[in-house]
């Protein structure tokens, strides 16, 4: 697939997910939906192996492998079902959009990461002071809210601590054997959550969730995926890093304009300050080396 095309599903995909996470558990049964959309794409996943003649690896390196991806997975995924009864879709973007900030501050406690430095620093420091706006927001709300919010920060923390440790067990897979692999693993854990509910043995989905469950299973959960690795391994990883800017402002905008939402005026502040912290943490070094050399 050509690169311009992979990149605008990545971005597409990315922003339309909230939406379709909200829509496919409006009907009251999160964990039901996320576990069906989870078997959906499991099978699909294994389908497609089957028609390229692919085996999916079992050597002990690649079982850590789909065993670390886990806690992003299932951990990240249950959270944010939960947490889309309350929030808007948009704040879900905008939660996830902190995945790299969270993932630096995770790789200064472990031996052999890059030590962050000051437009790092800075970005995490103006991210807290988001977030804080953003949870005062969902205090003024109720507790409700509130919960839902340290749901998602839960979620983003899980996300990127997994993604930190599938690096580093550093298998060798490709993404479609780490993602079936990692779904394989993840399965029987949101069915055992999902019995533990109280869920309805038979899911409840609304009109729109049931296309939503699909969508997510086909475009969220394997074709998103696979093009965005298509794309970190073409493209600078200051390139990738703008699909993190870009999405959350999107799916606000979908969120306002499909579903009716309507954040409030500090939330939305908090969400601004994310964003330019985001902008900051991951440009930050590339403008001041710019700077140096024009100056130069």
């Amino acid at each position: 697939m050509p690169t311009g095309p992979a990149y605008l599903i990545v971005v597409l995909v990315w922003a339309t997910t909230p939406l379709g996470i909200k829509w496919s558990a409006e009907a009251g049964a999160p964990i039901g939906s996320v576990m069906l959309r989870m078997l959906i794409a499991l099978v699909a996943g294994t389908l497609i192996l089957a028609v390229l003649r692919r085996g999916l690896r079992r050597d002990r390196q690649a079982l850590t492998s789909y065993a670390a991806a886990v806690p992003g997975v299932f951990g990240a995924m249950a959270l944010s079902y939960h947490a889309s009864q309350q929030l808007p879709s948009g704040l879900l973007s905008v939660m996830f959009g902190m995945a790299p900030l969270i993932s630096g501050l995770i790789l200064q406690a472990l031996p052999g990461a890059r030590k962050l430095r000051r437009w790092h620093w800075f970005g995490c420091a103006l991210g807290v002071v988001g977030l804080g706006v953003v949870f005062l927001d969902g205090l003024a709300v109720g507790g409700g809210q509130l919960g839902a919010l340290a749901m998602m920060l839960g979620a983003v923390t899980l996300f990127s601590g997994s993604g930190i440790a599938v690096q580093r067990v550093a298998a060798g897979l490709g993404p479609l054997e780490q993602t079936v692999g990692a779904l394989a693993l993840s399965l029987p854990c949101f069915l055992a959550l999902w019995l533990a509910s109280g869920e309805p043995l038979q899911i409840p989905l609304s009109a729109r969730g049931r296309w939503a469950v699909l969508y997510l299973a086909v475009f969220g959960s394997l074709l998103g995926f696979l093009c965005y690795y298509l794309i970190l391994s073409r493209l600078h990883a200051a390139t990738v890093a703008l699909v993190t800017l870009i999405t959350p402002i999107l799916a606000l905008g979908l969120g306002m304009a499909l579903n009716q939402e309507r954040p409030s005026a500090s939330m939305l502040l908090g969400a601004a300050l994310i964003l330019v912290a985001l902008g900051a943490y991951l440009f930050g070094d590339r403008l001041t080396r710019l700077k140096a050399a024009a100056a130069g």
